[in-house]
Order: structure tokens, then sequence, then C-alpha cells
């Protein structure tokens, strides 16, 4: 490829990532605004079941490996959701995370769960506070899923090419199998959003998720 053709590739790729943006911020702002009655709902429920706090912040792994803190509605007890807070998890994997491993957030039937905190995992509401996170530029609204930190350290220098976009809500791994995708598949479809972004594979990744949340299958 000719100089003047990679240049203009930059170019094209600098203008789509701040048009994506300017579309996070917009759509953020309006996810936040019409949503606050159901903030506020969920709010309520939370804290009349098992008082506060009613968010729960975990810090993840952002673009370029930065660590930020990733909100979500609280969904089990107070006390279970700090004691897992403080323990965290060890991996020690030396050569990347393994294929066919598959994080385990826990069952559905999960006693420390709320009641309220099932529905809100089913259909993926305790995500809903991360349009703070994409307001605040920490996440986009499309990119591969924010990991955990202690997984990232164990990152081969393939899967550490995820990094190199924002994390977003939901992404292409999500969108084709969401909770239920092994590591391998996930790191493979992160992959090939990351060298196949553009703003037309940003929408088709947000309407095959509205499509996978409707049918309430697993959890992003």
């Amino acid at each position: 490829m000719r100089q003047t053709e990679v240049e203009y590739m930059k170019s094209k790729k600098s203008f789509q990532l701040a048009i994506k943006r300017l579309i996070d911020i917009v759509f953020s702002l309006i996810v936040l605004i019409i949503l606050s009655p159901v903030f506020l709902a969920l709010a309520i429920l939370i804290i009349k079941e098992d008082g506060r706090p009613v968010f729960f912040k975990q810090q993840r792994s952002g673009k370029g490996d930065v660590y930020f803190g990733l909100y979500k509605f609280r969904s089990m007890k107070v006390k279970q959701t700090f004691d897992e807070k403080s323990k965290g998890r060890i991996y020690d994997w030396k050569n990347g995370v393994p294929d066919e491993f598959v994080f385990k957030t826990g069952s559905a039937d999960n006693p420390n769960i709320i009641k309220i905190g099932r529905f809100i995992r089913k259909y993926s509401l305790d995500e809903l506070p991360q349009f703070i996170n994409v307001l605040k530029g920490d996440m986009s609204v499309i990119g591969p899923r924010p990991e955990i930190i202690e997984i990232t350290k164990c990152y081969s220098s393939k899967q550490k090419q995820r990094l190199a976009v924002k994390p977003g809500i939901t992404g292409w791994a999500q969108a084709n199998g969401r909770s239920n995708m092994n590591h391998g598949n996930k790191i493979r479809h992160d992959l090939y959003y990351v060298k196949n972004f553009n703003l037309w594979f940003d929408l088709r990744v947000f309407l095959k998720t509205v499509a996978q949340v409707l049918e309430g299958k697993g959890s992003v």
C-alpha cells in the first residue's frame, strides 16, 4: 500500500473515531436522561430489599490497559458483594488465558443474589450505569467488554491487542454469544472488531445486542 493510501486510511479512521466519540456522548446523555426513572426505580428496589449502596464499582482494564472504575447496579447482598471485591481472584496462567476458559459470574440461583438482582442480571439492567463510564470517556457504547484486571495481567501479546480500543457496553463477542462464549472465541471476535472497526459495524453490533437482550439470553 502506498504512503498516500496509508495516510488516507489513518485519516478516515481518525474521522470515524471522532464521530464515534460524539455518538457516545450524545447517546449516553439521552439514555441517562430518558432512563432516569428506571434508574430511580431500580435504586429504590435495591435499597428496599437490601439497603445501600445502590452501585457497585470495580476496577477494569481499559484502552491501553489503563485501569478505570466500572459502575454497575448492585445485584448481590452487601456483605457478599464487598467480600468478593476484597478477595478478588488469582489466575497464574503463564502463556496467556486458555482458550477454553469461561468466566463465571455465579449461578442464577445463587442465594447471595438479591431478588431484584436476578431480574436486572437477566436483562442486563445492571450494566446501565456504565453509560456514566461512556460519558466520562472510559468506555464506548460499542467495543470489547472491559476485562477484569487479574485476567488481563495474564494476557499473551496477541490477546493484549483487544485492549487497543476503548472497551464497550457491548461488543461483537457479546452480540454473538454473550456470557456463553469461551475465552478463545471471545478473543477472536474482539480482535476481528479491532481490525475491522467502522461505524456501520458498530450499528450492526448494536442491533444484534438489542435482539439478544430482548430474548433474555445470558448476560453481557
